[in-house]
């Protein structure tokens, strides 16, 4: 998967330490979002000031949330949110179609964790 680049050297969430209790759903989010090749670009040039990590962190916990509070998920409503946050907090327009690729693979992430702990109340 282009777009979503694991092989690059300098992944900006090494760098930090992880929260000790974290849900591993928003570990998972985090992490997936933490390979998106236009996220580590705009934390590596501090596209968003020199707070665009805590940005990036910021993004995962509101796509944690968006998943957490949506009763009738849109996915429409994820791509606006991943695309106004890149672009309002992160100062990064995404036009290589790796937004529709990052939600996809995160509606995947979250449909994986509903079924693996049998919490099909998740949604409904």
């Amino acid at each position: 998967m282009g777009s979503l680049n694991g092989n690059n050297h300098s992944s900006f969430s090494s760098t930090h330490q992880k929260p000790k209790a974290v849900s591993p759903l928003l570990e998972g989010i985090t992490l997936l979002l933490s390979r998106w090749y236009g996220l580590q670009m705009a934390v590596q040039n501090q596209w968003g000031g020199h707070d665009s990590f805590q940005k990036s962190q910021q993004l995962a916990a509101d796509v944690f949330s968006w998943f957490l509070q949506s009763k009738a998920l849109q996915i429409e409503d994820l791509e606006n949110l991943l695309h106004e946050s890149m672009l309002l907090s992160l100062n990064t327009e995404i036009e290589d179609g790796s937004i529709e690729e990052v939600y996809t693979l995160l509606t995947k992430l979250v449909s994986f964790h509903v079924c693996l702990n049998q919490n099909f109340s998740f949604f409904g």
